[in-house]
C-alpha cells in the first residue's frame, strides 16, 4: 500500500472499521471510500456490484459483519448466518471480478472447535465440533476463510484471513440484550455504581445515551429501576447493591484492544502474502470471574457479584495461539488494565 492507494473499509463505522480508519489516517493515508448500511446494504448482490464498478477501490478490509455475545447468537441464529455470509461473498467476489490488490478478511476465534487443545492454533480449524450457542457464526466466518483461500487458489487473488480474539475499545456494543461480556460487564458495573449512590440522573443519562427499551427522557426512577433488574442490577433483601452475572465465571477469556487488532491488521497487509490464517491475540488468558474483579475495581462498583449458573458459560477456554504472529514480527502493546482504564474514561465519565 502506498498513500495514494484507494482503501475500502466495509464496515467503517463499527468498533474494528472505525479502529482501521483511525490506525490508517495517523500513518497518512486518505484515499478511503465509505458506504453505511443506510447508503449500500452489502447483502445485496447487485448493490455491492454497483459499488465495486463505480469505486474500483485498491485495498480492502473486510470488517463488516453482523455480531453479538452469546444472547444474540443464541437467539437471531439465522440472521448470523445469513447476514454474514452474504456480506462476505459478495465483497470477496466483487473483489476479484474488479481487480482488488489485496484483501483482508477479519474473522473470529469462534471459529475453532469448542474443545479445541489450548491455545488455539490456526491447525486446529475444522477438526471438532464448534460451541452450539454461535455456530451459525462460526460456519459463516469458515465459509470466508475458505472464499478467501479458493479465490487465491483458482484465481490467485491475493485474498487473506485474520482472525481476532475477544475484541473491546472505542466504538463498542454496549447494548445488554447482545452486547458482548467485556462492554457487559462495564456497563452493568457501571450502572451498579450509580444505583449504589442513587445517582438517578446518570442512570437516566447513561439509558438515554445507550437506548433501552421502554426508557426514555421522561422515564421516573421506578421505570428505571425495572429496567436495572431486568438485566440484574438491584439492591437485595438487606438493601445492598448486586450485580446478577450469566454463568459460574469459571470460563477462561482473551481480550485484545482493538487499536491493537487494527495495528497488527495494517501490518499484516503490508507484510503477510499466504494462504491459510493468521491468529491476532495477545496470548494471555484470564477467567471471566478476575474479568469481573478487575472491571469491578476499575469502574469503582463495590457491591456484590452474583452468578447465575443456570445460565450458559459458552466454551470453557479460548486462548489463541499467536506464535505465527509473532513469527512475523507483531506483538499487542495495550495491557488490559490500560486498555479497560482508557474505555471506561472516553465512555462513561460524567
Amino acid at each position: 500500500m502506498d498513500k495514494t492507494s484507494k482503501i475500502y473499509i466495509a464496515g467503517h463505522n463499527g468498533m474494528v472499521g472505525s479502529a482501521l480508519t483511525r490506525r490508517l489516517e495517523n500513518e497518512g493515508f486518505s484515499n478511503f471510500v465509505f458506504r453505511t448500511f443506510e447508503e449500500l446494504d452489502l447483502r445485496n448482490q447487485q448493490d455491492v456490484a454497483d459499488f465495486f464498478a463505480k469505486e474500483k477501490p485498491d485495498y480492502v478490509f473486510l470488517a463488516a459483519a453482523k455480531v453479538g455475545g452469546i444472547v444474540a447468537n443464541n437467539t437471531y441464529r439465522a440472521e448470523f448466518i445469513y447476514d454474514n455470509l452474504m456480506m462476505e461473498a459478495n465483497i470477496i467476489h466483487q473483489s476479484y471480478v474488479n481487480g482488488v490488490k489485496k484483501l483482508l478478511f477479519l474473522g473470529s476465534s469462534c471459529i475453532y472447535p469448542k474443545l479445541a487443545p489450548q491455545p488455539l492454533k490456526e491447525e486446529y480449524l475444522l477438526t471438532g465440533e464448534l460451541e452450539p450457542t454461535n455456530e451459525p457464526y462460526a460456519i459463516a466466518k469458515i465459509a470466508g476463510i475458505k472464499l478467501c483461500d479458493a479465490y487465491r487458489s483458482q484465481y490467485g487473488c491475493n485474498f487473506i484471513s485474520v482472525m481476532p480474539t475477544n475484541l473491546y475499545g472505542p466504538n463498542d456494543n454496549y447494548d445488554l440484550e447482545k452486547s458482548h461480556v467485556l462492554p457487559a460487564l462495564i456497563r452493568k458495573m457501571q450502572l451498579g455504581k450509580w444505583l449504589q449512590a442513587n445517582d438517578w440522573a446518570s442512570i437516566k443519562a447513561n439509558f438515554n445515551a445507550i437506548p433501552i427499551e421502554g426508557v426514555n427522557g421522561d422515564a421516573s426512577e421506578t421505570d428505571m429501576l425495572e429496567k436495572l433488574e431486568k438485566y440484574g442490577i438491584q439492591r437485595n433483601s438487606s438493601g445492598d447493591v448486586q450485580v446478577e452475572l450469566w454463568g459460574t465465571g469459571s470460563p477462561l477469556r482473551e481480550f485484545l484492544h482493538v487499536d491493537d487488532l487494527a495495528d497488527a491488521c495494517v501490518y499484516l497487509m503490508k507484510n503477510y502474502n499466504e494462504p491459510g490464517l493468521v491468529n491476532i491475540g495477545c496470548g494471555e488468558d484470564l477467567t471471566i470471574k478476575a474479568l469481573a474483579e478487575l472491571v469491578k475495581e476499575i469502574v469503582g462498583y463495590s457491591g456484590a457479584i452474583v452468578w447465575n449458573s443456570t445460565k450458559p458459560d459458552g466454551t470453557p477456554r479460548k486462548l489463541m495461539s499467536v506464535e505465527k504472529l509473532k513469527s512475523f514480527g507483531w506483538t499487542a502493546k495495550i495491557g488490559l488494565r490500560e486498555g479497560i482504564s482508557g474505555v471506561v474514561e472516553q465512555r462513561f465519565k460524567r
